[in-house]
């Protein structure tokens, strides 16, 4: 790693590393008698462990010009592998979490593993660990190759793949410690969050200037929706974490919104980071590695164009559906239902695009389980988005709300869609990028297929149960006018749904597990395949090869 970076990259890292370090320690020493200090502390030890990398081959010879006639891939390889690493560890603190809610003994009398700080563990390390770390390692891959365009420099990516996993490891540790906004999807506090804008904005730079450089004179699909996931992540983030510090010394933090504005701001962010970081991001992952596996063309090209302005536009005025039947206005909340409801034309055109794109490759679905992969997140893609506008419906949302069936319509999401087309694309970028004719063992690549879609499926309906049994109980009165059920008698009725979605969790840990094990014997197996000419930069416009629309 450190071998490909020139002497004045190697400079480069040492001083931001040595500047991150100050501030770690400038943190230790003013928040001593605070959380922040621990957070300080592993700023320091980040920073100087980082000093202690680079400088140790600070003088390896510089590499040879002829590096710039091959794409940069490492830190897309550093990026997966690290995306199996958080999925792992995600998966598996969800899965305790799930048992914990079966039998709440299973916190083992610790502060720290209660329900309360490992639910946002669990969260965090499975959207922005495994899902960011997946998108920031293929939006590397997908830009250099649909671009014809190397990165720009070495060391900028590196620093967003590293700084972002920091971000990741200090909200993480900080919910252990009790750290956290309060703020779903955005729990971390406000010296994390002005740390990931920093790093937010070199991955925006590095895509502007991969894409003004390009030798492509078109700009590919996946890069539109990439970029779209960059850029309004960024303004989400942003605004829904303007917050004042207690001081400079303290974790805490108070936002600049209170009230109906605070949770208009926040719903406003939670739906569009759905929006941007799980639906943008992983539909550019898609329209990549869908056709490029299949061997297909996207089936209409007009149809992705069309569908991304369409979901741009009408995502952003949605997430006032989560909060119907509050205090936020009558004619705010019916905005939000109205959007949604139009919000399925493009969602559909997207799923329906995808799968069109398998007309005459439906032999490949049978016999590729890393296209079948895909397949199902198309599918699974075009059934959550049906359902998310039909819950958004208001009389619908007054069965649905603060039931397990949200829970079970975010994880349909979340395990059938945004998990599916990230192991699918794992699985063809891993040999791709290691040069290797094929993933270790195609058979637990369908051993793992078969229990993530058994473990959904389980999981799923198991919510579904849940919670439209809860929301029955919850509204249904007796003879007198008073309610028939009691709260304890629905977590009666719930306990066996509960049981059943820990059973299917368990089941999408172990094909993970499997997963992992595949990535990690095909990576260092010694058998390397022929490099092919598209893994190439082209040296003018015209050269190389890119995904080609259909029309």
């Amino acid at each position: 790693m450190i071998a490909q970076l020139t002497r004045s990259e190697r400079q480069s890292a040492i001083l931001i590393s040595l500047v991150v370090s100050v501030i770690g320690l400038l943190l230790g020493l003013a928040g001593r008698d605070d959380p922040i200090g621990v957070h300080g502390a592993l700023i320091f030890v980040a920073g100087i462990l980082t000093i202690f990398l680079v400088g140790r081959d600070y003088y390896a010879p510089e590499p040879s010009s002829g590096r710039l006639a091959q794409y940069y891939d490492d830190p897309s390889k550093a990026g997966l592998v690290l995306a199996m690493i958080w999925v792992i560890f995600g998966l598996a603190v969800g899965d305790w979490v799930a048992w914990q809610l079966a039998n709440p003994d299973l916190t083992f009398g610790g502060g720290w593993s209660s329900f309360g700080r490992l639910r946002p563990v669990h969260t965090t390390s499975v959207i922005f660990g495994f899902g960011g770390n997946g998108l920031i390692a293929t939006s590397f891959y997908v830009l250099q190759r649909t671009s014809r365009a190397r990165l720009p420099d070495q060391l900028s990516p590196w620093f967003v793949l590293v700084g972002y996993n920091l971000f990741c490891l200090l909200a993480v540790t900080g919910y252990l410690m009790g750290i956290t906004q309060s703020k779903e999807y955005a729990e971390p506090e406000w010296y994390a969050d002005i740390w990931l804008v920093v790093v937010w904005v070199v991955y925006f730079l590095i895509y502007l200037r991969t894409l003004a450089r390009r030798k492509e004179p078109h700009i590919y699909v996946s890069n539109w929706y990439y970029m779209a996931f960059i850029l309004v992540v960024a303004m989400l983030h942003i605004v829904n974490n303007l917050a004042v510090p207690v001081s400079l010394g303290h974790a805490k933090s108070y936002s600049l919104f209170s009230g109906v504005q605070d949770a208009m701001t926040q719903w406003w962010y939670g739906h569009n980071a759905v929006a941007f970081f799980l639906t943008a991001g992983f539909l550019g992952m898609m329209y990549y590695f869908l056709p490029m596996r299949a061997g297909r063309p996207i089936f209409s090209y007009r149809i992705s164009i069309i569908s991304f302005w369409g979901i741009t536009f009408f995502y952003m005025w949605a997430g006032s559906h989560h909060l119907h039947y509050t205090a936020l206005p009558q004619w705010v909340q019916t905005l939000g239902m109205t959007f949604s409801l139009m919000l399925l034309i493009p969602s559909w055109a997207s799923a329906g695009n995808a799968l069109l794109t398998l007309n005459g490759a439906w032999h490949k679905v049978r016999d590729d389980a890393t296209l079948r992969f895909m397949m199902v997140a198309a599918v699974f893609y075009g059934l959550t988005t049906f359902e998310g506008s039909f819950m958004a419906i208001r009389s619908v949302n007054s069965l649905s709300h603060y039931t397990d069936w949200t829970i079970g319509h975010v994880h349909a999401g979340a395990l059938g869609w945004v998990a599916m087309i990230t192991f699918g694309s794992i699985y063809a970028s891993v040999p791709w990028l290691w040069k290797r004719e094929a993933m270790y063992s195609a058979r637990l690549v369908e051993a793992h297929f078969w229990l993530a879609l058994a473990g959904t499926v389980i999981y799923v309906f198991a919510m579904w149960n849940s919670g439209i049994i809860q929301g029955l109980m919850w509204r249904t009165y007796n003879d007198s006018g008073t309610l028939a059920f009691s709260f304890v008698d629905s977590l009666v009725a719930m306990h066996p749904y509960y049981v059943a979605r820990a059973v299917g969790g368990l089941l999408f840990l172990i094909g993970a597990c499997i997963g992992a094990y595949n990535v990690w014997l095909t990576i260092t197996r010694p058998v390397a395949a022929a490099e092919t000419a598209g893994d190439q930069p082209a040296p003018e416009p015209g050269a190389g090869i890119a995904p080609q629309p259909a029309e």
